[in-house]
Order: structure tokens, then sequence, then C-alpha cells
């Protein structure tokens, strides 16, 4: 992928970002993801219940195990609330992204740099090539995120290099469908709508080859060059999310996908 396709993709994703509304006043910003008003409010709902079992089920129990705080490497960061909030846990986090504009990119953490006690920094980079040294972290988090990746193998093969032996590798709110073909619909049903949804800016959005969705077959065999095998950790989110696949059902349309916490050991 090219830089100039990178730059031009950033470029026009932070303007249909910013035409969703996420361009944050600084009071809601750093009270991500527990947004409660506004019409984004019912995602941030869905993204908080998936952050609290990051930090119940791998954060804790992970810094306890080890008696000391975590470094934690944040992928896809977008304006950095995940590694802000981790650092008020009182770890050391990485917020890394290609964008860097401040509707939501990194350009908007200056907020969370501010008040992270000098344990979050940020880093403009892809998570096809993380400029950090091997071994360098306890947990790198896909955020939102690894469904952007165009090469699944060799964007976990440099996140498991970057993460330390016995670390975790985490995926979060990542679409996952039980079938492929059910992803495969999504894409094209996405593609079809990219006009009314991006309007000008759609050819640039959809000129990149991405994977945009997982299912565990996909992901099993991905990993299987650097020994990863993942776990599925189901997360209760709100009534709405949970009854999609019923009312999908009555409308005979393909079934949703569905985000949950998936995560495994760096060998």
């Amino acid at each position: 992928m090219s830089r100039d396709a990178l730059r031009d993709f950033a470029r026009d994703y932070a303007a249909h970002r910013a035409a969703e509304g996420r361009l944050y006043a600084e009071d809601a910003l750093l009270g991500l993801p527990y947004l409660r008003h506004g019409p984004l409010a019912r995602q941030w709902g869905v993204r908080a219940r998936s952050f609290e079992a990051l930090l119940g089920r791998i954060i804790r129990p992970l810094a306890a195990s080890l008696g000391r705080g975590l470094q934690l490497l944040d992928l896809g960061a977008g304006n950095g609330w995940l590694s802000y909030r981790v650092a008020l846990e009182g770890h050391d986090t990485t917020a890394l992204d290609i964008r860097s504009d401040k509707v939501d990119g990194l350009g908007a953490a200056a907020p969370f740099l501010e008040r992270s006690g000098g344990r979050m920094q940020t880093l403009d980079a892809s998570f096809d090539a993380i400029p950090m040294p091997d071994a360098s972290f306890d947990i790198a988090v896909f955020n939102a995120s690894l469904h952007y990746a165009t090469n699944l193998g060799a964007v976990l093969a440099e996140a498991a290099r970057a993460v330390r032996p016995g670390g975790r590798l985490v995926i979060l709110d990542s679409p996952f469908y039980r079938h492929e073909a059910d992803g495969l619909v999504m894409v094209a049903e996405k593609l079809a709508d990219a006009p009314c949804r991006f309007g000008a800016h759609a050819e640039t959005l959809m000129s990149l080859p991405f994977i945009e969705f997982l299912t565990r077959e996909r992901l099993a065999a991905a990993s299987a060059p650097i020994g990863c095998a993942w776990r599925r950790s189901r997360v209760r989110y709100p009534l709405w999310y949970e009854i999609r696949p019923v009312v999908a059902r009555l409308r005979r349309a393909r079934a949703p996908s569905r985000f949950d916490l998936w995560s495994a050991t760096r060998p």
C-alpha cells in the first residue's frame, strides 16, 4: 500500500468522521467510552462494554499476575481514549495510528496526554510496521482496527513481534461473522451503499483492499505461522445489540456480526 494512498484515505476518513459528529467537545472526549447523549451514544454504549471486558478479563488479571504495571500498545488508537483510560489504571500506554487529524485522530489526544501523568504517548505510524523494538509490550490491542488490515497474517505477526512472550494480543470491536458468506454480503452491501454513505469521499474510502471482517477460520489460518491460538470471551452487550440476530431472521436478512473480546497469548 503506497504512502500516498494511506495519506488520501486518512484525509478523507477524517472528513467523513467529522461529518458523523466525532469532533467531540473536551468534556465528552474525556468521558469516552461513556458517551451518554447524542446520535453516537448507543454505539459507544457497545464499545464501553467491550472496554470493561478488556479491563476485567485481560488487563487487571495480567497486571496482578506480573505484580507490576503493564506496557500496552493501542493499535488503531484513534484519538487515544483507550490508552488514556488504561493509563488512569496505572499502566504505560502507546497510542498508535496513521491518522494525526484533530477530528478523532491522534491530533485530538492533547487533553488525554495532559492528564495522563506521563503514562501515555502517541505514535504516528501504521500497524503494518510498528516502529518499536521486539518484545516492547505486555499487551497489544487492536482497537476497532483489525478489519482495516490489508494483510491479516502480516499485521498479526508484526503485533506479535512487539509483544513479550507470555503477553497478550487482543482484538476489540472488529466485526466477526460465523459464516464467511454473511461477511461477503456485508462487504457487497457496503460497496453498493458507499456513494450514499460517504458522498464525495466514497471512491477514496473504498479504494483500499481492507479485509473488512473476520471469521474464526480466517483468524486461525492467519495466526498459524505465529503459533497463536485465539479465545473468544463473550461480552454481554445492550439488549438492542443482542437481539439483532432475531430481527435479522424476521426480516430474512443476512446474519449480523458480533464483536466480543478475542485474545491470544504470545508464545
